[in-house]
């Protein structure tokens, strides 16, 4: 069955005129420039409510467009929630869906990612004319059948321009800050050990006797599941964390100095060499997911540790976006729209036992959790001259709503079939 997108404009032009019918919209296509950070909470933002981060930048899309105060993402994990943002589908039609771990790709090497068959707005906007790019984390996929194939590469989902991470910001692509795999939950390593080094000990002490080939073997076989799990985890970092231009690495593994910095420059470049045109942005950034990291410049910034310094680079970033578009005069004709993947990750506890997360405001749980915490997300967009002011919608939106918005503004007459 086909069916066709609503007529009514988007998202919040639907809900604007809802509210004021006297409000129209000229024919021009706007650029987009579409924002997602990374774990962010709803109350790690002073225009919903903080008082002790410092996020001016964010905080004037609210005060300069539209504030969602019941905004949804699809999943509180990023691959299904990523794949639903962009195509406008449940994750479950997408098939990046899963239970566990499953529910996210967690290497390079994986096989999975979003379909070819699958509609991104990029796609869209791209046969549209428009000048397409991302920048930043991607965490839908890389290659089918060998390492170089990229059959779900960002380049074949619409974006012709690509600078960033193909996989996620894991604790292991920072040095000191643990890792991902829980060996442990799994294998007791700790007991297997102590079983073996006090079997050997009481062997050479007499008190208990072992055919010797036992006790080689055991030890030979310990020695070598350490000496892999060991090896396993100094290779991770070179298999996942992995920074690309297009379809090639440029970082092996990526360094975090200055990469918010990096990503910033190349989203303005982006812009100045696209300005002629029409032009679709999208801007993943790779922060506030742990491992947590700022710039030199903006550690110690704030009363909240590496997370806040994090989100206050962030929102950082962000004005320098918006300067480049009132500096190129694009402002007028660009939709500005700012997210969260999920909610904030609460329970995210560092090997030395500090706390890294942010905060959801009023709700229960957060990232990975079925609780609202988990999917109650930041949404602003702002458009001068055609979103009013200062607007505050609380009717219920997600961010799976920007699909549609953009494949209307951008003029496409799309048909879908369910």
């Amino acid at each position: 069955m086909r069916s066709r997108w609503p007529s009514p404009l988007a998202l919040v032009l639907v809900l604007v005129l809802g509210l004021d019918e006297t409000w129209s919209l000229d024919l021009d296509r706007p650029n987009f420039v579409l924002m997602m950070v990374d774990d962010l909470g709803m109350g790690d933002l002073g225009c919903y409510g903080n008082k002790t981060l410092r996020t001016p930048h964010i905080d004037s899309l609210a005060s300069d467009g539209v504030k969602l105060t019941h905004h949804i993402a699809a999943a509180p994990l990023c691959s299904p929630s990523r794949a639903a943002f962009q195509t406008g589908r449940y994750p479950v039609r997408t098939g990046v869906f899963g239970k566990g771990m499953g529910m996210v790709f967690i290497f390079n090497a994986a096989s999975g990612g979003l379909p070819q068959t699958e509609l991104t707005f990029a796609s869209i906007a791209q046969k549209q004319g428009y000048e397409t790019a991302l920048i930043g984390k991607w965490h839908l996929g890389l290659s089918c059948e060998n390492r170089s194939d990229h059959c779900h590469h960002p380049n074949k989902h619409g974006f012709k321009y690509f600078f960033g991470i193909p996989l996620t910001h894991l604790r292991d692509c920072l040095p000191g800050n643990g890792t991902v795999f829980k060996f442990h939950r799994y294998l007791p390593l700790k007991t297997l050990a102590a079983v073996v080094i006090s079997t050997v000990l009481f062997c050479c002490f007499g008190y208990l006797r072992v055919p010797r080939f036992l006790v080689i073997g055991a030890t030979l076989l310990a020695g070598f599941v350490a000496c892999f799990l060991a090896a396993f985890l100094l290779l991770v970092p070179y298999m996942n964390c992995v920074l690309m231009r297009d379809g090639e690495i440029v970082e092996q593994p990526f360094s975090t100095l200055n990469l918010n910095r990096r990503m910033t420059r190349e989203a303005v470049d982006f812009m100045e060499r696209s300005a002629e045109k029409p032009f679709l942005l999208l801007v993943t950034y790779l922060q506030v997911h742990t491992a947590l990291f700022a710039s030199v410049e903006f550690t110690g910034s704030s009363s909240h540790g590496l997370y806040g310094d994090a989100v206050q680079e962030v929102d950082w970033s962000v004005g320098q976006i918006l300067q480049t578009l009132e500096r190129l005069g694009l402002s007028q004709n660009t939709l500005v729209y700012l997210t969260s993947d999920h909610g904030a990750h609460v329970e995210e506890v560092l090997p030395s036992g500090e706390r890294h997360g942010g905060f959801n405001g009023i709700y229960k749980g957060g990232k990975s959790t079925n609780f609202e915490g988990g999917i109650r997300v930041p949404g602003l967009l702002r458009w001068p001259g055609k979103i009013p002011a200062g607007l505050e919608i609380d009717k219920p939106t997600s961010n799976m709503d920007v699909f549609p918005t953009v494949v209307q503004l951008s003029g496409h007459n799309c048909l879908r079939t369910e």
